[in-house]
């Protein structure tokens, strides 16, 4: 019964997110699984990943085959590396506790990156938020300018009106009524 580590899809179209199970090689992708060992979300940025290292590495040392995605996720999170020591240890290249302490040098190591990226995308978020504010501000100062620039022009026009209006006096001339038309002359 060959074993494999591998992903099993949940979530909706287009939004997908994984758990990251033990399942017997001949079962269906999303069907029977022995174990759950942890979760993967690529709708994040970065990808949000919560893994069991030691349950995965139990079951990669009892034979269990990562699929080739899987093999991404565990050696992101640090359970190839921490395979590889324990192989090392098992041949007596060095002592568990070597091993241990390389494995925790590493994984701070990769949360000192993972910190430092989250910083960045922080960064860039603030100055493309700061960017579109500034552009909205300048618009709105645009279109403020251009109304008072027309309530300007309005006011100008209206007091040459009035100071025209003001300025000519005017004679009222009598009406002249319109000569009454006469009936047709009857032949």
């Amino acid at each position: 019964m060959p074993v494999r580590i591998r992903l099993q899809r949940f979530g909706k179209k287009a939004a997908p997110f994984y758990h990251v199970v033990v399942a017997d090689g001949r079962a269906p992708r999303d069907g029977k699984f022995i174990e759950k060992i942890g979760t993967y979300n690529p709708m994040r940025n970065p990808a949000q990943i919560e893994l069991d290292v030691d349950k995965a590495v139990k079951w990669m040392r009892n034979g269990a085959q990562p699929t080739d995605t899987a093999r991404s996720i565990l050696s992101t999170k640090g359970a190839m590396l921490k395979h590889h020591l324990l192989r090392g240890v098992d041949k007596g290249a060095f002592s568990a506790e070597e091993a241990e302490k390389r494995f925790q040098a590493w994984v701070a190591e990769k949360e000192a990156k993972l910190q430092k990226v989250a910083q960045e995308n922080a960064s860039k978020l603030e100055a493309g938020r700061n960017s579109r504010l500034a552009e909205e501000k300048k618009v709105k100062e645009a279109i403020a300018a251009k109304v008072a620039e027309k309530k300007a022009a309005a006011l100008v026009a209206q007091q040459a009106a009035q100071a025209e209006a003001a300025a000519e006096p005017v004679a009222e001339e009598p009406v002249a009524e319109a000569p009454a038309a006469e009936a047709p002359a009857e032949a």
